[in-house]
């Protein structure tokens, strides 16, 4: 392992370069910038070694750049941009520079596809891997989107498809020889891509905070236990069709070889980080072209805000409780 001082200037030649509003970069006791006449965002996110990602499994590359994407995934989720981001990482002291360095890597590489700066951070010595990372993002004054502010009569959307990286988790973890071989196969390698490199909707936030949501929350932790934050911030219940579930299509190949059940990996997987967002109904509609349109983002309509209860709707139009459980770190 390289000395403490040696990884700082590596790290520090690799994320050098101007970025707007950055007063003073990385390599001082902390970063100054200048967030302009908008509000601040603020969110922070850990990975830990044996929890979230296994580092002989995991690319470093692909580590840092998803630790930077869930941070700017919660930004979004608010309607707004990602502006800068700090980093704390913790490595074991046998830890090859070379797989420090590809971390960071990945990380800057995230920071170029989002347009944000990563101005400073730490790193130390730890008995496993941890990665935290801070964004900081910008909103205009009063136009954040909160999880409290769903109403009943709202129509609940959801962007693109979910499950897949639930289905890269599955991929990854199995066991089974039919299993482990589709990781091969050309969808077995996007499934696991959904898993290793997420895509953060930053436009799409934005676009549907200005068509008007009145509440919206990533998809980190299963779509029926993140709805369900929605509706216990906003005071309200959900109407959800499954049918109407946005489910990847790239599920129905790893049903076939894993025994797998498409839609329950869609409602309660997590780490899709699309946006679930609440609509006035007659707002649906044009946000949908919009998002199309601009980002080639499906928007799907698959269900409704209610005064109480959490339910599902199955094929025959019958009602049944909606579990609400996905990802829980201390489940």
């Amino acid at each position: 392992m390289a000395t403490e001082e040696e990884l700082v200037r590596a790290i520090k030649k690799l994320l050098s370069g101007e970025a707007p509003g950055v007063v003073v970069p990385i390599g001082d006791d902390a970063a100054v910038v200048e967030p302009g006449e908008h509000q601040l965002v603020i969110t922070v996110d850990t990975l830990v070694e044996g929890v979230h990602f296994d580092p002989d499994v995991t690319q470093p590359s692909d580590l840092g750049y998803k630790a930077v994407v869930v941070n700017v995934s919660d930004v979004a989720a608010m309607g707004g941009s990602p502006r800068y981001a700090v980093i704390s990482l913790g490595v074991p002291p046998d830890t090859r520079p070379a797989w420090v360095i590809e971390v960071y890597g990945g990380m800057r590489e995230a920071a170029e596809d989002y347009g944000l700066a990563l101005v400073g951070g730490d790193t130390v010595r730890a008995s496993e891997c941890v990665l935290t990372v801070t964004v900081l993002g910008t909103v205009a004054k009063g136009r954040a989107v909160t999880r409290s502010g769903a109403r009943p009569g709202d129509r609940i959307v959801v962007t693109g498809a979910l499950g897949a990286a639930a289905g890269g988790l599955r991929l990854v973890r199995g066991r089974e020889t039919d299993t482990r071989r589709a990781v091969m196969t050309d969808w077995g390698r996007q499934l696991v891509g959904a898993l290793d490199r997420p895509a953060a909707r930053v436009g799409e936030g934005e676009t549907l905070a200005q068509a008007g949501a009145s509440s919206m929350i990533d998809v980190s932790d299963g779509l029926a236990l993140d709805l369900s934050r929605v509706c216990e911030a906003s005071e309200v219940g959900a109407r959800v069709v499954l049918d109407d579930v946005p489910v990847s299509p790239l599920l129905d190949e790893l049903a076939s070889a894993a025994g797998v059940e498409p839609l329950d990996l869609a409602l309660h997987g997590g780490e899709d980080y699309e946006l679930v967002a609440t609509l006035a109904p007659e707002a649906v509609e044009a946000a949908s072209r919009k998002l199309l349109d601009r980002f080639g983002t499906r928007l799907t309509d698959i269900g409704e805000i209610t005064e109480t209860g959490f339910v599902a709707v199955g094929e025959d139009g019958a009602e049944r409780p909606l579990e609400a459980k996905g990802w829980d770190h201390f489940g």
